[in-house]
Order: C-alpha cells, then sequence, then structure tokens
C-alpha cells in the first residue's frame, strides 16, 4: 500500500496571553483550506493532533489543555478601516472537532504581532519606534479589536519586564482593547437579566449558590465528575437560554462558548503557583470553565466580560466587587490576579458597553513549518 508523503505548510507557533497557538497566513494554507469546510477542519485537526482518545495529542502541535489547542489563521482585511481579518478555531482534544463559535482573547495578543511580521499590515502604518496601532477585525464574532504592539528598531519588541499572572516568563505588554464587547448578537444582556449573564457569551453564577467558595484551583473541580456534569448542563441550558442554540442536546457541537463562569468576594488563598493572594490584592475571585474544564488562569474572552459586567450595577460580577459604578477590577484566578477594565453608559434604559481593555504579552515560541500527511485533509 502507498501512502502519501507528509506536505509542510509554513506555520508559526505563538503564546499569546495565557495561551499557545498555530498561527497561518490564509494563503500559505493548501488551497482547499483556504476556504471554510471539512478539509480545514481535517487540516487543524491533524495539526494539533486530534481527535486523541490517549487526550495526549502527542502526534501534533497540541498541549492536551483548551488552552494550547488552539489554532488561527490571518489575511489581509476585507473590512474597511481594518488591517487583518482574525479567525479562531478551538481544536477539541478527544473528538474530530473544530469549534469556530467564538474568539480567543488571549490570543488575540499575538494577532497584532502576527499581523505585522507577516507584511499583513501596511508599511506606512508601522512606526520604527513606538507603539503600532493594529485594526483587527474578529471574523468569528464579527466584532473590531485594537492591539497596541510595542515597536523597536523597526521589529516588534517582544521582550520586557511586563508580568502576568499564569506566564512564567515577562514579556513586552500589550494592550488590547474590545470594541462594543458585546456577544456575536449584539446583546450585552442576552436573556434580558442582569443577575443572568453578560455577553461575549458568558454565563455568571454566585460561587456560594453552587457549594464553592470562589477561591478553588484545578484539582478541586476537574477530578469531580459531578461537578463537571453540573457545569455543562448549566452551560447547555444556559446557551438554550441566550438563543445561541435551539435545544440543550446541540451544546455539544458548540464547546467554545458559552463560557461558564462563578464569582465571590474577595478572599485570600494561595495560587497554583504557591503565590499568596491577599483578600486586599482583589476586588472579587472569579473561576472560569473552558472546553469542560476549570481553567488554569482566565480566558482572554471571559475577562473581557467580567470588565463588561463589573462595570454595569446589578450584575452578579459587579455585586461581587461590592457594587456601584466602576470602570475597572482585579479579580482573582487560579493563577493569580488580573486588572480588567471597561468602560459603560447608560441610554434611554439601555446599558452599552464603548470598550473593554486589558493588558496581555504575546512572543513567538517557533517559527517554520508543520508538516502533516498529504491525505489528512
Amino acid at each position: 500500500m502507498i501512502h502519501a508523503p507528509q506536505i509542510r505548510i509554513p506555520a508559526t507557533y505563538m503564546r499569546g496571553g495565557t495561551s499557545k497557538g498555530v498561527f497561518f497566513n490564509l494563503t500559505d494554507l493548501p488551497e482547499a483550506a483556504q476556504v471554510a469546510g471539512a478539509a480545514r477542519d481535517a487540516l487543524l485537526l491533524r495539526v494539533i493532533g486530534s481527535p486523541d482518545p490517549y487526550g495526549k495529542q502527542t502526534d501534533g502541535m497540541g498541549g492536551a489543555t483548551s488552552s494550547t489547542s488552539k489554532t488561527v489563521i490571518l489575511s489581509r482585511s476585507s473590512e474597511p478601516d481594518h488591517d487583518v481579518d482574525y479567525l479562531f478555531g478551538q481544536v477539541s482534544i478527544d473528538k474530530p472537532f473544530v469549534d469556530w463559535s467564538g474568539n480567543c482573547g488571549n490570543l488575540t495578543a499575538a494577532v497584532g504581532s502576527f499581523a505585522i511580521m507577516s507584511g499583513l499590515v501596511d508599511a506606512e502604518r508601522i512606526p520604527r519606534d513606538g507603539t503600532a496601532v493594529v485594526r483587527i477585525w474578529q471574523a468569528n464574532i464579527q466584532k473590531s479589536i485594537v492591539a497596541h504592539v510595542p515597536m523597536t528598531d523597526g521589529a516588534v519588541q517582544e521582550t520586557g519586564d511586563f508580568e502576568l499572572d499564569g506566564v512564567t516568563f515577562p514579556a513586552a505588554e500589550v494592550q488590547i482593547e474590545f470594541i462594543d464587547p458585546a456577544d456575536g448578537g449584539g446583546a450585552i444582556f442576552p436573556t434580558g437579566n442582569l443577575v443572568d449573564d453578560a455577553g461575549i457569551p458568558t454565563i455568571f453564577l454566585n460561587a456560594a449558590d453552587i457549594g464553592y467558595k470562589g477561591t478553588e484551583l484545578q484539582p478541586d473541580i476537574n477530578g469531580d465528575d459531578r461537578a463537571l456534569a453540573m457545569f455543562e448542563t448549566i452551560r447547555a441550558h444556559g446557551a438554550a437560554r441566550m438563543g445561541l442554540i435551539e435545544d440543550v442536546q446541540q451544546a455539544a457541537g458548540r464547546q467554545h462558548t458559552p463560557k461558564v463562569a462563578f464569582v465571590a468576594p474577595a478572599a485570600g488563598y494561595t495560587a497554583s503557583s504557591g503565590k499568596q493572594i491577599a483578600a486586599t490584592d482583589i476586588d472579587l475571585n472569579v473561576r472560569a470553565l473552558s472546553m469542560g474544564l476549570l481553567h488554569h488562569a482566565m480566558m482572554g474572552t471571559a475577562a473581557v466580560a467580567i470588565a463588561t459586567a463589573a462595570a454595569i450595577p446589578g450584575t452578579l460580577v459587579n455585586l461581587a466587587a461590592g457594587g456601584g459604578e466602576r470602570n475597572a477590577v482585579r479579580f482573582g484566578h487560579p493563577s493569580g490576579t488580573l486588572r480588567v477594565g471597561a468602560q459603560a453608559s447608560r441610554q434611554n434604559g439601555n446599558w452599552s458597553v464603548d470598550k473593554a481593555i486589558m493588558s496581555r504579552s504575546a512572543r513567538v515560541l517557533m517559527e517554520g513549518w508543520v508538516r502533516i500527511p498529504g491525505d489528512a485533509f
């Protein structure tokens, strides 16, 4: 039997925030994978090493967690006043499935850098020194994002002293602005109730209502099958209430969104790194699940939802932080703390959020070619 040889595809392996992913320039993909469909999904699954019944992704680039089973495809933007189109694919670990339903806020921090390095941003828009402002069209959710990328001597500045809990080493700070950060349908509160949810989309719960303190770490949740089943049931019903799916049974086909998070008032705890977090260091505690498991830090998209909800009086996030009007919060997560901000206003009885802001870091880990069997897609 003759087997097809491997092919190689230009790719860059990048860390963005607390996630890692394989980045592609759209035009570097094989022709069949340059359009959405089965061929593209099959190619990305093989690149990451999924589906893997062993849950290790040994035969691919994935790291066997939701934070490290990610893919990004970039191209010159087709939208006015934008530099680059950003498409994110969350690859399932054990199923033959790529979820295109949402964004990855963490990898967003690497999009501007990759776009500049790949020549996707017009040269006249890139300063030799200072900050390059990259206008990103997030194609999954049809939203605008602005990345502020530091530049030195005409190149992206990746090294620096900005520290991000959940990432071991410091790097250069990249500020990200999420413009009009409602969910893809444009509703800040898809169910219409302030205490139910906030867009992006994320379902917020009071930790005490489900038997938790809000200071839990991954082993407290991820080793409890009953707890994981409960959170998945909540997620499925929340997706239906949000109008993201028609029936709860469809939730299995939409694993990336919505997210589920639980909140609690500020309390001290020991982070997964051993770092002591005092109650006075934070405004509230938040724990969030991604792809069925408690996240080791905080997803970028969930952080945007937290910032948005915190800025609006009466939401569970806002109440856990002490209530009232605020434009920023610092919350505790399993790896440490994170500060996020949002600008909210009320007009004609309806809340509007102009933008949410957070800082992340990003850097290239490896670049060259990724190889897969030629008959894999």
